[in-house]
């Protein structure tokens, strides 16, 4: 897989691959940020997945460039393993529709399809993970199908409540706070995804699978209650086959 190194700034640097969204390319990423993990290099401050590159942040009186730059070339001339990267599906409880999902008739309408039906075709796969952006936590997903792909909003919203699940264009996306957006609303998940108070600000990372599950409104509300006591505990499935919606 061709790559390019650029410097960025006098004490980070970018590893760029071919500027195109392929689960190859993310898996690559993923295992360099493990690789680099385990490795413990003093001097490394922090790193950043992006759909086609990694931004690495380091500290030059630690860890010199040119080191670093052999280090990451020695990894990035080996073959990627599966093997090498454990695979999480985290499931993300949704009610669809109604006052959750208040653009589900539009999305339904401009595929030709009924409502039910773009449900079902929104919760038959996983999707990757390729980045977090824009808001803290946002997921960009991978993976949505063709039939329900559906144009943002001309006029976006100046509010959209946290939890919201939206389709923008080819993507689909979980709102992880209360924010203005374009996307279309088909449902809410009444699971915090992001919340800086926890040890772990963030239920899913890039590199991981999200696979939304329908929940009723009863669901919903059981749900958010037990989210608020703090009792609710996130399912996360390893060791699972990746859905790919046939």
């Amino acid at each position: 897989m061709e790559y390019r190194i650029r410097i960025a700034g006098d004490s980070a640097l970018l590893i760029e691959f071919e500027q195109e969204i392929k689960q190859e390319t993310n898996q690559k990423i993923k295992a360099i940020l493990q690789w680099l993990k385990e490795q413990s290099i003093e001097g490394i401050l922090d790193m950043v997945p992006a759909f086609a590159s990694l931004l690495i942040s380091y500290d030059p009186r630690l860890l010199s460039y040119d080191s670093l730059i052999n280090q990451l070339d020695t990894l990035l001339q080996q073959e990627v393993k599966e093997s090498q990267v454990q695979q999480r599906i985290i499931e993300i409880p949704v009610c669809y529709g109604g006052a959750y999902g208040p653009d589900l008739s539009f999305v339904a309408q401009n595929a030709g399809l009924t409502e039910m039906e773009v449900i079902a075709r929104h919760t038959s796969r996983d999707y990757l993970i390729y980045m977090l952006g824009f808001l803290p936590g946002f997921p960009y997903l991978g993976g949505l199908d063709e039939t329900i792909h559906t144009p943002r909003l001309e006029n976006p919203r100046l509010t959209i409540a946290a939890g919201s699940v939206g389709i923008g264009g080819s993507q689909t996306g979980i709102y992880p706070m209360a924010s203005p957006g374009g996307w279309r609303l088909i449902g809410r998940t009444p699971l915090k995804t992001y919340d800086p108070q926890r040890q772990q600000p963030f239920i899913f990372g890039a590199g991981d699978y999200i696979r939304f599950k329908v929940i009723d409104e009863s669901d919903y509300d059981n749900i958010y209650q037990a989210v608020l006591a703090g009792n609710y505990e996130v399912t996360v499935l390893t060791g699972e086959e990746v859905r790919d919606g046939h």
